[in-house]
């Protein structure tokens, strides 16, 4: 069977194995091998949407047999005087299985335009004192509310820095995260009910064999740096 989501993947340019270097080639992913969320088809992974309880907002979710991929995303401003914004995302693997699952970042695309994780630390004095470079390749847990108010987990963070891979148990859940810089420069998009991020957003991790593709409209960002 030939599935819509052949499309889907032309637009992903980072290859795990390659996240330090520069010239970041184009990477291609077999449409049987992918899960897209909202493209269901029969003995693919099923597309849900649930509303966390705190707080309302939704989380995307993919199944497939006993493995249960969730997804959140948020967003926040780079800072006040400075245009761009920090994009997130939060995604967690239940596994129900009886075997250990490989979970590994695959891309991210925000319309078309691809990103790097950015590296993620803790308080810096040399990136305090050198303000663009912490802009452009680096972020503070400490800096950003979307860690302090809780919504991203300060472990498991990918980042450009790091091509590892990560372990969801046997009976277990493992969370993960990301942060980009919008790659576009003028992002967010204000009204009297607040700001979000305008287009769409798509991202992608690969548990063991398969890549779980998410598809969201930045409306839909959480701001998590309020």
């Amino acid at each position: 069977m030939k599935y819509a989501s052949i499309l889907a993947f032309s637009f992903f340019a980072v290859s795990l194995t390659m996240f330090g270097q520069s010239d970041v080639p184009t990477f291609k992913a077999e449409a049987k091998s992918a899960f897209v969320w909202g493209e269901d088809a029969p003995g693919r992974a099923v597309s849900s949407t649930v509303q966390d309880p705190p707080s309302g907002n939704a989380i995307y979710k993919l199944t497939y047999g006993e493995i249960e991929v969730s997804s959140r995303i948020g967003f926040e401003g780079v800072g006040k005087g400075e245009a761009g914004a920090f994009l997130t995302a939060r995604t967690t693997i239940a596994n129900g299985t009886r075997r250990d699952l490989s979970v590994s970042y695959g891309g991210v695309s925000v319309d078309g335009h691809t990103a790097l994780p950015l590296e993620v630390i803790v308080a810096d004095k040399y990136l305090n004192k050198n303000k663009s470079k912490s802009r452009s390749a680096a972020v503070e847990i400490q800096r950003m509310h979307c860690f302090t108010s809780g919504f991203l987990p300060a472990e498991n963070i990918f980042s450009s820095k790091s091509s590892r891979v990560l372990v969801a148990p046997a009976g277990k859940s493992l969370t993960v995260s990301f942060v980009i810089r919008d790659p576009r420069y003028y992002s967010l998009l204000c009204s009297m009910e607040g700001c979000h991020p305008t287009g769409t957003i798509r991202y992608y991790l690969t548990v063991n064999m398969h890549d779980y593709v998410f598809v969201w409209p930045g409306r839909s960002a959480v701001d998590c740096g309020s």
